[in-house]
């Protein structure tokens, strides 16, 4: 996975290379943030479930229960290729075990306690790491659509994210009209829609995510790194809006709730998108978005107010 300390070398790097070949700085930029945009394969992890455990069968029936019309399910691979619900890269923070999920084989990790960390645990003993095809069967059981959260860690997971979202789609062909794949990279989106065009996708982004971190503050304390970002940032926002979403052929455009207006939803709207706010954990944004905005959101809890997530 590319971090963005290592991608800030290199892509300046490239930049020094091209500047001495061109002696142009404006050929030079373009350039190298072009590749940026192509290249690039950055994370940005949200957290889900708050009213019962992230990411088990008994957050998929508590969220049903109380109302919900669809869930984020964060697809992990273990380390026998079994796809599962997990979303960190390792169980340490939501189970009673440790290390990388990627390690553990799925006998091992049918073994952890999912709810032993949760708040709730008394309420919901015992849970385990559910299999995406587990936990897709639960939510056609409460016809709740799903939004697969595939992440970008690697080739190889992307490859067998893809594989393995194929099997879920040949199997329940009802996803189709009841899911959304869907990611912060756009290789992910793309290739997806290559390898089975019907399927619903949609682009994750938060502006601003490569110099600032969720809540506003600088990534980096060096100012040539936080400007150098900051240009990086402009032109990935231009590219989603302007190249990216055609490209990979989105149908919705997940975006983190502080940069969602009525002239916003007004943009996509015009061009056959839908816009989803995440994350809208207080009755207050709630209403705005059910009243004003009239849009879907994604939300911690349905039942009261609970920390923001950016």
């Amino acid at each position: 996975m590319l971090q963005i300390g290592d991608g800030l070398a290199c892509f300046s790097a490239v930049f020094l290379l091209v500047l001495l070949g061109t002696r142009s700085a404006v050929c030079s930029s373009v350039f190298t943030a072009a590749l940026y945009v192509f290249l690039l394969m950055f994370r940005y992890p949200q957290r889900w479930g708050h009213d019962a455990p992230e990411n088990t069968l008994a957050a998929i029936q508590e969220a049903s229960k109380n109302g919900a019309t669809g869930v984020e399910l964060d697809l992990e691979f273990t380390a026998d290729g079994v796809p599962v619900l997990m979303h960190d890269e390792t169980v340490d923070r939501t189970t009673n075990g440790s290390g990388p999920v990627g390690k553990l084989r799925f006998v091992e990790l049918r073994k952890l306690d999912a709810s032993v960390k949760h708040r709730l645990r008394d309420k919901f003993p015992g849970q385990k790491v559910p299999t995406l095809l587990e936990a897709v069967e639960e939510c056609i059981k409460h016809q709740l659509t799903i939004f697969f959260d595939v992440k970008t860690v690697s080739v190889s997971y992307r490859d067998l994210a893809t594989a393995a979202l194929r099997v879920m789609y040949k199997k329940h062909p009802v996803l189709y009209n009841t899911s959304i794949v869907c990611s912060f990279e756009p290789k992910v989106i793309y290739k997806m829609r290559q390898a089975d065009p019907e399927v619903v996708t949609a682009l994750t982004h938060r502006p601003w995510s490569l110099s600032r971190l969720g809540d506003g503050t600088a990534r980096f304390e060096s100012p040539w790194k936080h400007h150098w970002l900051q240009a990086l940032d402009v032109l990935l926002d231009w590219a989603h809006h302007h190249l990216l979403w055609n490209l990979c052929g989105v149908s919705a455009f997940l975006l983190q709730k502080s940069f969602i207006s009525p002239d916003y939803v007004h943009y996509w709207s015009q061009r056959g998108v839908s816009v989803v706010g995440w994350t809208i954990n207080t009755a207050v944004e709630k209403q705005y978005y059910q009243d004003l905005l009239k849009i879907s959101y994604i939300t911690d809890s349905l039942r009261e107010d609970c920390d923001p997530h950016y």
